[in-house]
């Protein structure tokens, strides 16, 4: 192994250690208790019998030993299910690899999914991801336990970077669709990403995923996507095509304008979210992310305290 991949690899070993520790000291406590299920309801092992309530209860339920010894119709109660499978689907395009602040929005990419997943770590309990760069999506996957969560911050932390241009553009609304279709069992699904596609392409799809799933859009920015600085004639690349553009950020105008533009933009996004029926965290790279993490897990927890609690069928 060279002197170069050496220092690379105690690189990303010391960015792991820091990452553990600055979620352990600051976020323990805040998702205890908020994602240890796999979703509000019932779930499919059997549990105690009880009286038959019709027009509440499926018949397909019906416990017909216990019918028959009572006299009296019985359902069989669904225990609900208490392991959590979490599947995160990380935007790796190359918008993502930019940032002019604290991190690259891809630094913020992999934290967040280490949060949560230091966060969840129960007996039981499993993470996996979904890499979306190009047409590709990559799987790394599910795994429970301390040691096999930090092979998957490894890997990572370790993802290639995408020239702009070299590679199709990323289909975050295939994406999202795949992560559906292939892991179809209940769960926590956290989509990272900037969102850069309009809302329209993806926001159908993301309200799918959030029929059977409990879902969280971490949306991450970079403060100098919201407006242009003032430094006269500036070059502007796209990461995905590689185009290039001219714009004079003297103007006053043109600069109002992007601002408008790139607030509307994320007015939209936010809005799609919502009307998806997903939460939404929005981690900036010139922002303390842990304690927008932290904000964001105690607002969660206050609205699921109060929330009505469930009764024995898992309805409110």
């Amino acid at each position: 192994m060279s002197a170069a991949s050496e220092d690379l690899l105690a690189g990303r070993e010391r960015a792991l250690r820091t990452l553990e520790l600055s979620v352990k000291k600051r976020l323990e406590g805040f998702l205890q208790g908020d994602i240890t299920g796999l979703r509000s309801g019932p779930g499919s092992e059997p549990n105690e019998a009880r009286p038959y309530q019709p027009g509440q209860d499926d018949v397909r339920r019906m416990d017909w030993n216990v019918t028959a010894r009572s006299l009296e119709a019985h359902v069989r109660a669904p225990l609900a299910e208490r392991e959590l499978e979490t599947w995160a689907l990380v935007d790796a395009s190359p918008s993502m690899d930019f940032g002019t602040a604290l991190a690259e929005k891809r630094d913020l990419a992999v934290a967040i999914v280490g949060a949560i997943g230091l966060l969840a770590d129960r007996p039981g309990n499993r993470l996996g991801a979904r890499v979306a760069f190009g047409d590709q999506l990559t799987r790394i996957p599910a795994v429970g336990g301390a040691a096999a969560l930090r092979r998957t911050f490894r890997t990572l932390l370790s993802l290639p970077r995408l020239e702009p241009g070299a590679h199709p553009t990323t289909d975050l609304l295939n994406a999202i669709r795949r992560l559906d279709r292939e892991h179809p069992r209940p769960g926590l699904r956290v989509v990272v990403s900037d969102f850069a596609e309009d809302s329209t392409a993806w926001a159908k799809q993301l309200r799918r995923l959030a029929v059977r799933h409990e879902v969280i859009a971490v949306e991450v920015i970079d403060p100098r996507e919201l407006e242009l600085p003032e430094v006269g004639l500036l070059t502007l690349v796209d990461p995905e095509t590689g185009r290039r553009h001219e714009v004079q950020t003297s103007r006053r105008r043109i600069r109002e304008r992007y601002a408008a533009a790139a607030a509307e933009h994320r007015e939209r996004t936010a809005a799609a979210i919502r009307s998806a029926g997903a939460a939404h965290l929005q981690l900036r790279t010139d922002r303390d992310w842990v304690r927008d993490v932290a904000s964001f897990a105690t607002a969660r927890r206050r609205a699921a305290a109060r929330r009505p609690p469930l009764n024995r069928d898992g309805v409110r």
